[in-house]
């Protein structure tokens, strides 16, 4: 595992970072995102939904778990802040880690035991007002150095 920090000077710097992943996405990827209430996970998983050519606006899915969006991979995001682990499993969510796109999962730390090894993890710190670090931990060739 190979691990990357980058740090975001606002929300829309967050947004351009998720976009700027999003190349390096493919079918069955998961991107598990960890981090307090408004760190920027939702942000995040809205870059990525534009990179991936998705023209509905990214909501994060609190109340109904998951939003499933169209664009050149379909795009899972889920997000775990109301569910358990156990629950996981029961709502039968695992079966998007298999599925044809890129899950994007908020709260993922509440799954990290079953999170995917090749997965892209990522925790989000807000540091002081906009500013946010985010720890990037992979397996997949990614170089943070040609973020920009």
């Amino acid at each position: 595992m190979r691990g990357m920090k980058v740090r975001s000077n606002s929300a829309e710097e967050t947004r351009r970072f998720g976009e700027w992943l999003s190349q390096f996405l493919e079918p069955r990827d998961v991107v598990g995102l960890a981090g307090e209430l408004g760190a920027g996970k939702t942000m995040l998983v809205q870059g990525i939904g534009r990179g991936l050519g998705v023209s509905e606006q990214v909501k994060s899915p609190s109340f109904t778990i998951v939003n499933e969006y169209s664009g050149s991979l379909p795009l899972y995001h889920v997000d775990l802040y109301r569910v358990n682990s156990e629950d996981f499993f029961k709502l039968g969510l695992e079966e998007y880690l298999y599925g044809d796109g890129v899950v994007a999962i908020e709260w993922a730390d509440k799954i990290q035991g079953f999170f995917p090894g090749d997965g892209i993890y990522i925790i989000l710190k807000r540091l002081d007002g906009q500013l946010r670090e985010l720890d990037l931990t992979t397996e997949k060739n990614i170089d943070v150095g040609s973020w920009s």
